[in-house]
């Protein structure tokens, strides 16, 4: 069989296409399956799995600011008596779940000195109950927790978070090493902001006397926390009920709901779930993401790799003349094998240039559309061209094997 030159070109550049949209799958797939890994091991900084976290908004219509509060504290006093609980605690929002609140409120406290144009700090405004920090099994780090003495006509009072205490310590906008952290305390801070008039939250200083390790409830791999917290006795809040067990934490939904309802019948308690749960829930969809996508760079790969078999075995087919004159001379068979195989990777390399050249000409492109394109990084790519290759060769074994068995007196009688 007589194979011309253009359809030889043709054959090759069809397998090269292949590979080259196996490659660009592959390399979004491995990217995203990078991505949720990384989610997924992120350190959150405080407990998730023995916390159960349940939605309980506030019901303050026909109740006063004091009813609020007496309803929360009755609500954590009976909780706390249900067996295997050991703490209970009230607060604005239920990490990862209520993310969105936007960049904070501005602030000022006595002592910080802005930089020349620079606006006051902002940070996030939460309002908790004493032992929140303990539910969460987040440690203060100097001062003190909020106590039940932190009464609404007790001095005002607020824990600041760690990155909080070392914005409040900075020297050009980076944090001074030379200072503690626990110089903060004892300083007052002022909420600034002209939104805090509208959401009824007072502009009276508040007295720092704790230090709280970051909780970043806003993002999955944690960075970064300006959070300010207040009593929830001095500032309406709460919403959110966390429920720090020794057992299983689902075991006491139903309890803790009898418990609630019993306290007001109208009372609103949902999405009862344990942190751990909440954080798998967020990344559902990037699951689902990686899921998707290697599925589709599982069917390219392997049409891929039949694409490559299936071209090598029809021009090993079409030279079969050409390895028999080969033998004939003395060509070992080994050296046809090598030379298959050779095929197949170059056909593979084409198509991994060719992938990441097209791959990287549509990201620029689709990023002057879509924001938040990514390219992926080393790790997806090399893996994806090393698959690639790999994949490539075992495709030219079949056609490479039958090349150096080709039969000598046969093939120099083929026409």
């Amino acid at each position: 069989m007589r194979i011309t030159s253009g359809t030889n070109r043709r054959l090759r550049l069809f397998a090269v296409t292949q590979i080259a949209a196996s490659f660009v799958l592959l390399a979004g797939a491995g990217m995203l399956l990078s991505t949720l890994l990384a989610l997924q091991w992120a350190p959150t900084g405080f407990e998730t799995h023995n916390v159960l976290a349940l939605q309980v908004p506030v019901m303050s219509y026909g109740r006063t600011p004091d009813q609020v509060v007496a309803f929360y504290k009755e609500a954590m006093r009976r909780i706390r008596e249900l067996p295997g609980v050991e703490h209970v605690a009230v607060g604005t929002l239920v990490p990862w779940r209520d993310a969105g609140f936007g960049p904070g409120f501005q602030f000022s406290v006595e002592g910080y000195v802005r930089a020349n144009g620079e606006e006051d700090p902002r940070a996030g405004l939460r309002t908790i109950s004493p032992g929140f920090f303990a539910a969460l099994g987040v440690p203060i780090i100097a001062g003190r927790d909020f106590t039940e003495a932190d009464g609404r006509d007790a001095e005002r009072v607020v824990i600041v978070s760690q990155s909080v205490a070392r914005r409040l310590l900075a020297k050009g906008g980076a944090g001074d090493p030379t200072v503690p952290e626990s110089d903060a305390l004892n300083r007052r801070l002022t909420w600034t902001d002209p939104i805090m008039k509208f959401i009824d939250v007072s502009s009276v200083p508040r007295r720092i006397v704790g230090i709280a390790r970051d909780v970043d409830d806003q993002n999955v791999v944690p960075g970064p926390a300006l959070n300010v917290y207040h009593p929830l006795d001095q500032e309406i809040g709460g919403g959110r009920i966390f429920v720090h067990v020794g057992t299983d934490p689902y075991g006491l939904v139903s309890p803790i709901k009898r418990i609630i309802r019993e306290l007001s019948a109208d009372q609103p308690v949902e999405k009862a779930a344990t942190l751990e749960d909440v954080r798998a829930e967020v990344l559902a969809p990037n699951r689902l993401n990686a899921l998707v996508f290697g599925g589709f760079a599982a069917v390219a790969l392997m049409i891929a790799v039949g694409g490559v078999a299936g071209v090598l075995a029809f021009l090993v087919s079409a030279r079969t003349r050409e390895f028999g004159i080969r033998l004939a001379i003395g060509s070992a068979p080994r050296h046809l094998l090598t030379r298959v195989l050779g095929e197949g990777a170059a056909i593979a390399a084409a198509g991994i240039v060719a992938g990441g050249i097209g791959g990287f000409a549509l990201a620029r492109l689709a990023s002057s559309y879509i924001q938040d394109v990514r390219i992926p990084g080393p790790l997806p790519i090399i893996g994806a061209a090393t698959i690639l290759v790999a994949a490539a060769i075992l495709a030219s074994l079949m056609p490479a094997a039958r090349a150096s068995r080709v039969d000598v007196i046969q093939a120099l009688r083929s026409d």
